[in-house]
């Protein structure tokens, strides 16, 4: 089943993106916004969020957004993902990643995602993603 803005909600439903309470956002091509609350089960020792639950948001939103203007014979898959953080967002925080398009080509896409703290708008961590554009296999 194609992935698309109608059943996201459906499909992530017993995943890591369901356990890291990640929410998408209605948003038209070619961005996509998701949330996703700090908390516990996605901080690290010091209180903070963690760079991997953050890579894992960054790595979703883009994902799914490619994954979203593929051709129904086509499935996109991450294979190269460069992360900065600059800030941490506290527990407590929420934070909203925004992916833009950066290049959408035939056999690759490529992503920047933002990703920001909503209680002040400061900018948490930026990534880049880059994802495969695959054809899928007759069966």
């Amino acid at each position: 089943m194609r992935l698309d803005k109608n059943n996201i909600r459906d499909r992530i439903k017993d995943t890591m993106m369901e356990t890291l309470k990640m929410e998408f956002i209605e948003t038209d091509e070619p961005t996509l916004e998701m949330t996703m609350p700090v908390g516990k089960f996605n901080s690290q020792t010091m209180g903070v969020l963690h760079g991997g639950a953050t890579i894992a948001l960054a790595e979703t939103a883009a994902g799914v957004a490619s994954n979203v203007i593929c051709s129904e014979d086509e499935s996109c898959y991450g294979i190269q993902i460069s992360a900065n953080h600059v800030s941490s967002a506290k527990q407590g925080e929420t934070v909203k990643a925004i992916a833009k398009a950066m290049h959408i080509g035939k056999s690759t896409h490529v992503w920047v995602v933002e990703i920001t703290s909503l209680t002040n708008n400061r900018l948490i961590s930026t990534v880049t993603v880059t994802n495969f554009v695959a054809k899928s296999r007759k069966q």
